[in-house]
């Protein structure tokens, strides 16, 4: 297990601003250019970051009126790869491009590890659902990303949709005692973390083990009141503190190294 690297190999990876005297609360304030546009690599077998896309429920479109799952695509996930390839010496993800799968197409299962952003605003088909029950059950990786209670019940739509997927399933609040906080950085304490929804009340991660038991793989991860993609969106901007962007990378390389491990 590797150990923590300096926050200055951040930095100096991510392109960093010096942002010190900034606001926490200040997250993604500056503009970007909002897209849909999906330009997927074809699939060569080389690590590639795999965004789900989804119908969203009502009022998921207030973030640049986008679709609720392309809030911050691509910049987050093409900043993450770069942190990927340049801190592990281990992975060659593919930086350029990223991919956007739907959730109950196929294709997904050529991809090890899935990212979703805005899970409250999250509809399913029965296909769908049963499509990302088998994904997890083959061994797929979920990371779910960026949705909190606010206007609408965010973990009550969330809870609903993983009851259709996993029935038997229950989610569990994750501890800093496991596993995937250890898989490649040291987070002893995961919800010290400043979200910037830190409004919402206090980051929560949850996961949902495989047969229910923590001794076995856990088969998603979900950021609640968090954003952490946020942090990866705006790390080159000076928008947000430098320290803050380099523990969400932390998060993000943690959950790739576990999801590729198990």
């Amino acid at each position: 297990m590797a150990s923590a690297r300096p926050l200055t190999l951040f930095a100096a990876v991510a392109l960093l601003t010096v942002a010190g005297h900034v606001v926490y609360a200040q997250c993604g304030s500056g503009t970007r250019e909002a897209t849909t546009e999906i330009q997927n690599a074809p699939y060569d077998g080389t690590l590639t970051f795999c965004r789900l896309s989804f119908e969203s429920g009502a009022g998921g479109y207030y973030y640049y009126r986008l679709p609720a799952w392309a809030h911050g695509y691509p910049t987050a996930e093409r900043s993450l790869m770069k942190i990927l390839d340049g801190i592990t010496g281990i992975l060659k993800p593919r930086l350029e491009t990223t991919n956007v799968i739907g959730v109950g197409d196929p294709e997904l299962f050529k991809y090890p590890i899935a990212y979703m952003t805005e899970a409250g605003y999250l509809t399913l088909t029965n296909d769908e659902a049963t499509a990302l029950r088998a994904y997890l059950l083959k061994g797929g990786f979920l990371i779910f990303d960026d949705f909190r209670n606010r206007e609408i019940d965010g973990w009550g739509n969330f809870e609903n949709m993983m009851r259709r997927v996993m029935p038997e399933g229950r989610l569990v609040p994750l501890q800093g005692t496991d596993p995937v906080f250890h898989a490649f950085f040291e987070i002893p304490n995961p919800t010290e973390f400043l979200s910037c929804y830190d409004r919402a009340g206090a980051p929560e991660f949850w996961g949902m083990y495989e047969n229910n038991d923590t001794s076995k793989r856990l088969m998603l991860v979900a950021n609640f009141n968090n954003d952490i993609a946020q942090y990866w969106e705006w790390s080159d901007t000076g928008l947000t503190p430098i320290e803050l962007s380099n523990e969400a990378y932390k998060f993000g390389v943690n959950y790739f190294m576990y999801g590729l491990m198990h």
